[in-house]
């Protein structure tokens, strides 16, 4: 655990969750399989796969496309610090466990606002003795804030890898969703990457559809955004081969049972850039 770790009290935290209704972190918790949830999240859940089955492999598909993309900052482009903001809730292969596989020095700084996972705050923090894992509990938007805390853990002035996975769709005006990755990477230096996926308009009318209705069921909207607004959050950025595509579709690696299937779209939309 790092020593420069910050997090509230668990049992503080866990006061505030409400398990009354379901919840957005606990929910795609449920559907990678994790247990960090309650029975009104598994009810929204299965409701929500009862009419877009697809969901399912969404969130497992970017689940795996964090874990290439961590591992080709690691491995290729030799990044040692990650800046992950809106981790949501801690499940299999998380940012520092994949990172630290690779690398056992690399350091990790998660960010999120929710009480759910403040509770959680101890399984994320754990930390191979070499690198070290933070935690910080701030709002997206307070991107001064975030650069701040991180700088206790990172050395800013080093290439260090931000990654959004899945959060930006929480942020209903786009143009502050853009301002909010410019303001993040004009904090970090020269080669810098920003990983970014989230879910995308164009490819899947049914699963449009049903987040579009999920959104209007009151729980905490999730925007799925048309391609070309992903590669929006890229502008100005040098986009690592093969650019923003569906997340099957980066640089995917052979199935474990050594198979030949071919990775089909599907609508969440991802890519890595290097800051010039």
């Amino acid at each position: 655990m790092s020593e420069h770790a910050h997090t509230s009290a668990p049992g503080a935290a866990a006061d505030r969750i409400d398990t009354s209704v379901p919840h957005s972190a606990r929910i795609w918790n449920y559907w990678l399989g994790g247990k960090d949830n309650y029975p009104v999240d598994e009810a929204a859940g299965d409701a929500y796969t009862a009419v877009f089955p697809g969901i399912v492999t969404i969130a497992r598909s970017s689940r795996a496309f964090l874990g290439r993309s961590i591992r080709y900052l690691v491995e290729e482009a030799g990044v040692r610090q990650f800046l992950d903001v809106g981790t949501g809730l801690p499940t299999q292969d998380n940012t520092h466990e994949v990172a630290q596989r690779g690398a056992p020095d690399a350091r990790i700084v998660y960010v999120d606002h929710d009480p759910l996972v403040l509770a959680h705050a101890r399984t994320l923090l754990y930390s191979r003795p070499e690198g070290a894992t933070a935690y910080i509990e701030a709002d997206l938007h307070d991107t001064d804030r975030i650069l701040a805390a991180a700088a206790d853990t990172l050395d800013l002035t080093r290439p260090t890898a931000l990654i959004l996975s899945g959060t930006l769709g929480h942020v209903s005006d786009y143009a502050e969703a853009r301002s909010v990755v410019a303001r993040l990477l004009a904090g970090l230096p020269s080669g810098s990457y920003l990983s970014v996926n989230d879910g995308s308009r164009g490819t899947d009318p049914e699963y449009e559809r049903a987040q579009d209705a999920y959104n209007e069921t009151g729980a905490v909207p999730y925007f799925l955004r048309p391609v070309e607004e992903i590669e929006g959050y890229f502008e100005g950025l040098e986009l690592v081969a093969p650019g923003v595509v569906p997340v099957p579709l980066w640089r995917p690696e052979p199935a474990a049972d050594g198979g030949a299937g071919v990775p089909k779209p599907i609508g969440q939309h991802g890519g890595l850039g290097r800051k010039p």
